[in-house]
């Protein structure tokens, strides 16, 4: 009988110790240890990565929004529009913007494409869609929520902020949507 919860105990040890390494190595593997690798779909229709292919090595300007929005987001389109515009060769170069949907259920790629049209933004800014969890997830670990959970699900009622960020340098700030362009592209200076 002893043996046998001697057995038991090392078997379980064994195998606590086992799944404590399995997540270790799942864990080194992430790409990133907060943010998500998740797969979005750009304005263009292609396939890319959260982490990987939007945030790692880059300076960043995100925004939420969706295409049927009547209330801040025309406003922070066009202040992005005037942001990008000051920002002239270096958007998509040392500065990418990334505009996120709120609404993945309705923004498809080809929404997005129309959205970006109609404010006819430059090469350089990407309008991204994807699974509506992973979407979610993603607004939730950029600080795009409210604590107020009944708050949070009215969707009329988000954030107009902007997320500026050093990924490699772990420097993140969050400006008010209204802030004058030349504010912003002094942030983003201050970033780099």
């Amino acid at each position: 009988m002893e043996r046998r919860l001697m057995l038991s105990v090392l078997g379980g040890a064994a195998l606590g110790a086992t799944e404590r390494l399995q997540a270790a190595v799942v864990r080194k593997q992430q790409a990133h240890p907060y943010f998500p690798d998740s797969v979005l779909q750009d304005h263009s229709g292609k396939s890319v990565r959260f982490y990987t292919d939007l945030l790692k090595g880059k300076v960043v300007v995100i925004n939420m929004m969706y295409t049927v929005c009547t209330r801040i987001c025309p406003t922070n389109i066009a202040r992005l529009r005037e942001v990008q515009a000051q920002l002239g060769k270096r958007s998509g170069q040392d500065v990418h913007l990334y505009s996120l949907t709120l609404r993945p259920d309705i923004d498809s790629p080809e929404a997005l494409a129309a959205y970006a049209r109609q404010f006819d933004t430059a090469p350089g800014w990407s309008f991204l869609t994807g699974d509506p969890q992973e979407m979610d997830v993603i607004r939730r670990r950029l600080g795009f929520y409210d604590a107020d959970p009944v708050a949070d699900a009215d969707i009329a009622n988000h954030t107009g902020a902007l997320r500026l960020g050093n990924v490699d340098r772990d420097r993140w700030l969050m400006m008010p949507n209204r802030t004058v362009a030349t504010q912003v592209v002094k942030a983003i200076d201050n970033l780099m």
